[in-house]
């Protein structure tokens, strides 16, 4: 029997960090949660999930940062991060993919996005 992947979900906001879990429990992942990107950071190096969905605007160290030091961080630098965020226009891709990230959804998000997303981790 093989082990339950584990994925870690960063969102300021409780109900959105609720929702993505819930998705993610429901194709067969165990979820970890984090609500800003210091507490992202810690969560990354102990649990060292397979995937990081994480928000771009949240308060402290925001998103870009956090995906900026996980890239450069040995301990973590092969975690995929794909950014789930409000802010998603045609630069904030680039941006995305600049500081790391495998990929950015926009808020608001389909389920079939989230599972694209965990696909492209494998």
């Amino acid at each position: 029997m093989s082990r339950e992947r584990l994925a870690l979900v960063v969102d300021d906001f409780a109900p959105e960090r609720e929702r993505i879990a819930a998705i993610l429990s429901g194709a067969g992942w165990r979820v970890s949660s984090a609500a800003n990107g210091s507490d992202a950071l810690e969560r990354a190096r102990i649990e060292q999930p397979e995937i990081i969905f994480m928000d771009i605007v949240m308060p402290g160290m925001d998103g870009f940062e956090a995906c900026r030091r996980l890239a450069g961080d040995p301990g973590t630098r092969a975690i995929p991060v794909v950014f789930v965020s409000t802010k998603c226009q045609r630069a904030d891709q680039v941006w995305a993919r600049t500081q790391g990230a495998r990929e950015l959804i926009g808020k608001p998000f389909t389920a079939s996005q989230l599972l694209g997303a965990l696909r492209h981790a494998d």
